[in-house]
Formats: C-alpha cells, structure tokens, sequence
C-alpha cells in the first residue's frame, strides 16, 4: 500500500512550502517541479547580476583608476608573462592574475628592473601604465576583466548561500547587492577588497555547510573558497581565524545540529578543508616558495628588513619562523609583512564627524557607524529586520546554523578592525557589508515565505527607497545615505578612503578643457596624482602644479585655482587653508577653490616630494637631494616652528644623505637630531635602531636609507 505521505502531491506542496514559488501546473511531476524552480531561481540570480553589472558600468563610467589600480595591473602583466611574483608582493595574487590575463599582450612593459624601496616601484608601475601605454584603453581592458571575475565570485556566493540556506535566499541576496552602492563602485576596479569581502562570506557558508552536512563536495567546495580567500588579500587571514574559531567549537560542544555525525568525523573535515585552502593558495604562487624562477630574491626591499620594520616582537617572530620553514610562499610572507605594518603600524589619521583622530585614538565604533552610514536606508532597515528574525529564531532551523556562523565572521572582522588603522574605511570592512546582505536577503525571503501582505508590502517599500536612492546616483564610491548628509554632505563626516581614493582624474581633465584656460592660469592640483600621471596630463595639454608630483613652488602665500580632495581637506591640517572657505565648485568630492591662501607647506612638501624621489630610485642622487633638504632647513624659523614635522623629515633625510655617501659620523649626527624633533615614540624607535646599524656595522653600503611617509 502507498503511503499518502509520499504521494505526488503531498511532495509539490512540501516544495512549495521549501521554495516558496508557486507551481505553474498541478501535472508537474516532483523533479519537473525541482527542476523548473532551479531554471526560475538561476535565471533570478543572473538576471540581478547583469543588472547589477550594467548599473556599475554606467555610473562609474567617468572614473578614472583609483591610485593602486595601475600597481596591481602591471604587477599582474608581470605575474602572467614571466612567473616572477617580486613586483607588488604586498598583495596576493589573485585579482592581479586575472587582471594580467584581461590585459593579454597588449600592455607594453621593460623588463623588471632592480626597485629600490615602494616609492620607487610606485613610480615605475605608474610610468609603465601612463607614459609607455595609453591609461585609458589599459583601463577599459581592465574594467571588463574585473566584471567578469565579480560576476564569478557573486556566482559562487550564490551557490554558497543556496547549499548553506535556501535557493530563494540566494536571489534575495544578489537583490541586495545590485542596489548597494559601494558593490556597485568596486565592482570594475582591480583592487583586492571587494573579492576578499566575496569569498570571506562563500568560504564561511560552505565551510558550516560542510562540517554540518559532512559531504565531500561541500568540503571541496570549503577548500576552494577559504584558499582563494587567503589568495585574495592577506586580511583574509582574519577569516580563516574565525573559521578556526567555528570548526573548534563545532568539534568540542556537544551539540549535533552544528557538526556531522562524529567529533572525529568533523575534526578531520575541518582539517581537510584547511589543508586543501592551503594547496589552494599555494597552486597561486606555481606551488614556488621563491618569487623568482632562479630562486634569486628580488623584492623592492629585503625580506629581512621587510620583518625588521614591524615593531612587534611577536609579529617578527611568527614571520621568521613562516620564512625558516618555508611553511608559506616568501612572496606571501613579505606581504603579510607590509600588511602588518600598514593596517597595525601607520599613523594615518582619519576624520571622524568633523574632528580628527590618530589611529590609536579612532573610537571603536567607527566602522560600524561607517557601514551604518555607506548603507541605503532601506538595505539598513532589511539588514537590521534579518538581524531581529535571527536573534528571535523566527527564521527556519536549517538557516540558523550558518546564520550564526556569519554573526561569528563579522565578530572576528570588527575585532580585527577596530585594532587597525582606519584610513581605508568601508573598503577593509567589504566582508561585513556582504554579511547585512544575507542578513537583508534573509528579511526579504522571509516576507515571501510569509503569509502576511503587510510583510510583503513592508519588504517592497524599503527596496523600493532602497533603489530610489541609491541606484541613480553616479559615483557610487562617494554614496552616504540621506541620515549623514547624502553624497553632498557625507565628506564632512567621514576622511577615509570611503569618501574617495584618486578616482576623479578624468573629470578634472574634462573640466580643465571646458573651464580653464591654459593661457591664463596653472591651477593646483592636490590630488593623488604622482609625477607619471602628471606628465600624461601634459600630455594631453592639461597643465597643473601638483605637489605630490614635486612641481616648483616658491611662495608661502599662494593665489589661483585650487582642485583639492575632499580627504585632502577634512583629514588633517594641511587641509586647514581650505576648511573654513566655501568651494566655488565640485566635481564629486573633488573640490574647486579659488582665492588667495597662506600655505607655508606647499613648498615644504614638494622639495620634500623630490628627495623621496632622489633618494628612493634606482640610482640615488644624494647631491640634488641634498639641495633640496638645505632649502627646507633654510625656512624661515616661524615655519618650522608652526610645522615641526617638516624640523624633523629633513634632519632625518640629511641623514639618509651622510649614509649614501658613506658618512658614518655625518648620519649619526643627523638622526640623533631628529630624534630630538619628534614626539613620535614609532619614529624614535625607527631612528634609533637605524643609528645602531650605523654604529656597528663594517660598512655602510648595505644599510637601507630609513623611510618615512605613508609607503
């Protein structure tokens, strides 16, 4: 006898109820109906994902490379060509590798040539992209690479969040990205972030989904994504900890529902699924320990120096002891170092609600009132409502699990956040802002499951003030929702990379051929151009003055046109000329000044520009570079008195000048000087320790010159 609990219909209406989308004929057989929902949830979830990419497309399209885009891209070419991973080892290699795949042979590149130090590898990847090729077709090539690599690992995110929860929960979630307007900004950029943000949520899905579930496929799936996390960006370490966190637990509470069916079964997944990311990663650098084919080391600078900036003692030992036993590739392990000293040691300081705040004092709840702030209203009011379902259990069981397993990962991320130093804002914390997506797309997959017109109505309301907000904006990167101040407004609030990171290049150029005439004025540029973009803009007929570029400025007292970065402006006090003027124009958050300002430090900072650039090259040249610190030195004392920094970078330069020349007495003279101008205990350590170099060792010729500035 047939059970009617097995019967046809009983098993339409038990998927109905799974999938919660209505069956289109009664004569359907139960794997007609499986399959015609599967076709209706893909078919959702690349129909958003175009959308997605088509919204980006047009409301970046006057973008221009945001200031690490040209080192990531010639860095790919150079992975792609030659196998070498000694160029921008700071990162992993996966954006870059497909990056360089995207660029095919079209990118004209010399060989690689021995870099002294970042500043000097800045300036050759610059000039390789801006004055050996032309920026803006290498741009476009680059934009589609990087919408076709997205709309893999949004692909994957989907399949992640389909196995781990619920089909109808995938479409939700891609709903919620297409509208969000910072994936919308980072979507075409080569740049690590967004994919690390991506895979983090994929890899914690999929690694709960395996230690719940306890298939093979799972944890292949688990293995894959957590290696491509760690090959994403080094911050994908923080993911791998939580995920530790999670496996740990999963083995040692006695609770069934988080594991498979034995500790011993779920230990040995866990370590399988972390062996395999460990392949995975490795299979990125050609399974190489060496950077190089002959083994030969080639970084911009040593290794062993690289460890030896990092003023933990902890961090340096843990670093060489990953180098003695070759447990990582070296390349890795250099830029897991620069990482360190990047996101834990700079002294970048940021603009928080109008006031500005070193590192070590940020408070700890700014980059959750950051993602509170980058969130359309109506994605926030999703997010939170997915939120309040999970704490209340209000959500199917089989959801919880992995739910819980993401409110784990945001844990670990803001943990690891609020010790870092903030200068990149929203940008490093991508992994929570696609974590208030399934939290959003779990609010709105509960509406449609739900029997309630209110809830359905509810749902449909807040995406709609979700897309009326968001979606038609143009420069999405610079988006703050209307409770800070909209896009016109929200500069004021925030001085990170939120807010803008270089991308404003191409409008200014366009302004300046529509607005200024050449025959009459220079204008100022104080932007993130170097000197290779600076001499492509000459190029094209757009003249400027650009510190960063080391342009000639003599006067303390300066009239013209200023185009000033709202960053520039709002994050300390050398925007303090401009922050009580009223813009006479904007492009974006690029602002428009016109007028007369005193500004001592325009002129400090470009003869300072050009010593780090005689200094710092493949060929010193401590003569000009001597010439231009005596200048400094030279400045009236009431300057140097109001800006003592300038007191200190010069001394401490004139130092790297005595050890360039092999002047052991000479150096030592100037860095003690230093030591003497700084209130910064990082810096006085760094001087000191260089000034014991100098003491003990039999020759100068091998010791570094000692580096400041935000590389």
């Amino acid at each position: 006898m047939t059970n009617s609990n097995d019967s046809p219909a009983m098993r339409v209406e038990e998927l109905e109820k799974k999938f919660s989308i209505p069956v289109l004929s009664p004569q359907l057989s139960p794997s007609q109906v499986v399959t015609h929902r599967a076709v209706v949830i893909w078919a959702g979830v690349a129909v958003l994902i175009a959308l997605a990419v088509v919204r980006s497309a047009i409301a970046t399209r006057n973008d221009g490379f945001t200031v690490d885009e040209p080192w990531h891209i010639v860095a790919g070419v150079s992975y792609v060509s030659t196998g070498s991973f000694a160029l921008n080892p700071e990162h992993p290699p996966l954006v870059k590798l497909f990056a360089g795949l995207s660029q095919g042979h079209s990118l004209k590149m010399p060989p690689l040539r021995r870099l002294a130090d970042k500043p000097d590898e800045r300036n050759f990847v610059e000039s390789v992209v801006y004055l050996d090729n032309d920026p803006v077709r290498v741009q476009a090539r680059a934009r589609l690479g990087m919408f076709v690599f997205n709309v893999l690992l949004l692909l994957f995110l989907a399949v992640a969040v389909s196995r781990a929860v619920n089909p109808l929960a995938a479409v939700c979630v891609m709903l919620f990205l297409a509208i969000d307007p910072t994936i919308a900004a980072h979507l075409p950029v080569v740049m690590t972030d967004l994919s690390v943000g991506l895979l983090s949520v994929t890899a914690a899905l999929l690694v709960v989904h395996a230690l719940l579930d306890g298939r093979k496929l799972d944890a292949l799936l688990a293995s894959l994504a957590l290696g491509l996390t760690l090959g994403a960006k080094h911050s994908g370490l923080v993911t791998l900890v939580a995920l530790l966190v999670y496996s740990a637990l999963a083995v040692l509470l006695p609770y069934r529902s988080i594991r498979a069916a034995s500790r011993a079964r779920t230990a040995a997944i866990a370590i399988g699924i972390i062996l395999g990311a460990w392949l995975v990663l490795w299979s990125l650098y050609g399974f190489r320990y060496s950077e190089t084919h002959s083994g030969e080391e080639a970084f911009n600078r040593p290794l062993a120096l690289k460890i030896a900036d990092i003023r933990s003692p902890i961090a340096r030992g843990g670093l060489r002891l990953l180098a003695a036993g070759h447990l990582l590739p070296r390349s890795y392990i250099w830029g897991l170092a620069d990482t360190i000293r990047a996101a834990f040691e700079r002294s970048i300081p940021v603009n928080f609600f109008g006031r500005s705040y070193s590192p070590k004092d940020v408070p700890v709840y700014y980059f959750p009132v950051e993602l509170v702030a980058k969130l359309p209203l109506g994605l926030l009011a999703l997010a939170i409502a997915g939120l309040v379902l999970l704490l209340r259990r209000r959500v199917p069981f089989e959801w919880q699990v992995p739910l819980l397993g993401l409110i784990l990962l945001a844990s670990v991320w803001l943990i690891a956040l609020t010790r870092s130093v903030p200068y990149a804002g929203i940008r490093h914390a991508l992994a929570l802002l696609v974590i208030a997506a399934l939290l959003g797309g779990l609010a709105v997959a509960a509406a449609v499951q739900s029997s309630s017109r209110t809830a359905k109505a509810a749902v449909a309301l807040v995406l709609l003030v979700a897309i009326v907000s968001a979606v038609p904006r143009a420069r999405p990167w610079e988006y703050f929702n209307e409770a800070f101040g909209g896009p016109d407004k929200g500069y004021l609030r925030f001085g990170d990379e939120s807010v803008d990171v270089g991308q404003r290049t191409l409008d200014f150029i366009h302004y300046y051929r529509q607005n200024i005439n050449p025959s009459e004025e220079t204008p100022y540029l104080q932007y993130k151009t170097g000197p290779s973009q600076v001499e492509w803009m000459q190029s094209l007929g757009v003249h400027v003055r650009s510190v960063r570029a080391g342009s000639d400025i003599e006067q303390e007292d300066i009239s013209g046109t200023f185009f000033v970065g709202s960053l520039g402006v709002m994050r300390d006090w050398r925007g303090s000329a401009f922050q009580k003027a009223t813009p006479a124009g904007r492009i974006g958050n690029l602002l428009i000044y016109r007028g007369s300002f005193h500004m001592p430090w325009m002129r400090l900072d470009a003869l300072l520009v050009r010593v780090q650039r005689d200094l710092f090259s493949a060929q010193p040249n401590a003569e000009d570079a001597e010439r231009s610190l005596q200048k400094v030195l030279a400045s009236a004392p009431e300057t140097l008195n109001a800006y003592p920094i300038y007191g200190f970078l010069a001394k401490a330069q004139m130092g790297n000048v005595m050890l360039l020349r092999g002047d052991r007495e000479g150096a030592k003279h100037f860095y003690e000087s230093a030591i003497s101008l700084t209130q910064s205990e990082p810096a006085r350590q760094s001087l000191q320790a260089q000034i014991a170099r100098v003491s003990n060792a039999d020759t100068l010729s091998n010791i570094p010159p000692l580096r400041f500035g935000g590389e």
